[in-house]
């Protein structure tokens, strides 16, 4: 299995079909690149899987800093790439913010790159 199939995300994509099928407009393109590119980080990649895994699938940064060996305001900065994309949302409670998968969000990504 691969990590989008193991993922429910937002659907960032799902006015395009795959991008063997047919040629992908300039618009959804860039769409898809801006999508793409929160996700082509190692941290971030890390990140998804580690709030998928974690209890109630949701954390908070204090959950993720030193299982990743970064900084807070590292963490923090992915976190909010993340949260604009749309891969993941915030919560906060008191003084801490929680993180969750948005449901749907990768699967349009997964749509796109699907050759079948």
């Amino acid at each position: 299995m691969t990590l989008m199939e193991l993922l429910p995300v937002r659907d960032v994509t799902a006015c395009c079909s795959p991008l063997t099928r047919e040629a992908i407009t300039v618009e959804n393109a860039s769409n898809l690149a801006s999508s793409l590119k929160a996700l082509a980080d190692p941290a971030r990649l890390r990140i998804i899987s580690m709030v998928a895994a974690h209890e109630n699938a949701e954390a908070c940064v204090c959950d993720l800093t030193e299982p990743l060996g970064l900084g807070q305001p590292t963490v923090s900065h992915h976190l909010r790439i993340l949260v604009e994309a749309g891969y993941l949302t915030r919560s906060k409670r008191g003084t801490w913010a929680y993180y969750k998968l948005a449901p749907g969000a990768l699967d349009g990504v997964a749509r796109l790159l699907v050759t079948v």
